[in-house]
């Protein structure tokens, strides 16, 4: 049946008993890595196996040695070997060398090729090889001397150690001694009022130098130790603070019955005459201290014993060494 639309155009009717339909088309994967290396190794497999880069190499390196490892002496053919060629016009033979025949210890081959992997120039392998060995005994002394330094220094600081130990106890046998000469001529003029008291209430700069930093020293753990034990009592006011409504048994609790040698300010003070003094090695700060115990009183720090007269008979010598 036809039909006919304003054009005057005949339509034809549709066939719906004979139409196709396609079955809708699935979207493309996307190929994996695997799976994208798996589909390669097939093809690679169906044209031939392409070789790597690193095995192209080794077949490389393994052909090189190979032809370098066989003498050119072994097949003499001068057609295909242009070196060769020439030494044959020169008059070289198989298994002699070139020159006269009186050249004793000439070369009977030619020199062995070496083959350079990188770009460096010809002798750069020696110069590193020169600069690494003396790198390498550089290190070597460095260490040495390290070692050597390290135990020089090690018993340096042991010796001072042990010479600042002896000039402490020179120290306390001095002052010990002049404490017992002050003491003595005290008794004699007949000041029998007040005991002397243990700690001198002179100030710093007024004590021999010999034994000055050691009061010092003293002095400064005597001050902490009540600063502390202040701190612990909760109380804000100096040790030195004198207050009128303390009785002796308020000083007493306190502390504050013992003298002490100087005030917070005299410790804080600066004393040039001291710093020179330990500025000095301590071998010659003990041996001006054994000095003054011979002068003063005749006494040998080494041999601990006060001799009758200045000659000081027996004694062996100023110095430890003379007593060993």
């Amino acid at each position: 049946m036809a039909t006919h639309n304003a054009t005057g155009l005949e339509d034809e009717e549709d066939d719906y008993m004979n139409m196709i339909i396609a079955e809708p088309t699935k979207p493309k994967e996307k190929e994996t890595y695997t799976q994208r290396r798996l589909r390669k190794e097939r093809e690679s497999e169906a044209r031939g196996r392409v070789k790597s880069k690193a095995e192209r190499e080794a077949d490389e390196a393994a052909a090189r040695e190979a032809a370098l490892s066989k003498s050119l002496l072994d097949n003499p053919n001068t057609t295909k070997n242009k070196g060769l060629a020439m030494m044959a016009k020169m008059g070289f033979k198989p298994g002699v060398a070139l020159g006269s025949k009186d050249n004793v210890g000439a070369r009977r081959e030619p020199i062995n090729i070496t083959m350079k992997d990188d770009r460096g120039g010809i002798g750069l392998d020696s110069e590193k090889k020169r600069k690494f060995r003396e790198e390498v005994e550089k290190e070597g002394k460095r260490v040495k001397a390290e070692e050597g330094d390290y135990r020089e220094r090690v018993r340096r600081e042991r010796e001072e150690a042990r010479l600042e130990g002896i000039v402490g106890a020179a120290m306390r046998v001095a002052e010990r001694m002049t404490g017992e000469r002050e003491e003595e001529e005290t008794a004699q003029k007949g000041d029998f009022s007040e005991k002397k008291p243990q700690i001198s209430t002179k100030p710093l700069k007024q004590i021999n130098i010999l034994w000055r930093g050691l009061v010092q020293k003293r002095e400064e753990e005597e001050r902490d130790r009540r600063m502390r034990y202040d701190l612990q009592q909760s109380l804000s006011r100096l040790p030195t603070y004198d207050d009128a409504d303390e009785d002796k048994d308020d000083k007493r609790a306190l502390g504050k019955d013992k003298i002490q040698h100087t005030l917070v300010e005299d410790l804080e003070e600066e004393d040039s005459e001291l710093d020179e003094f330990n500025a000095l090695d301590p071998a010659e700060r003990l041996h001006k201290l054994v000095l003054y115990l011979r002068e003063e009183f005749n006494y040998c720090f080494y041999c601990k014993y006060t001799y009758p007269d200045k000659d000081m008979e027996g004694c062996p010598g100023l110095t430890e060494e003379d007593h060993d």
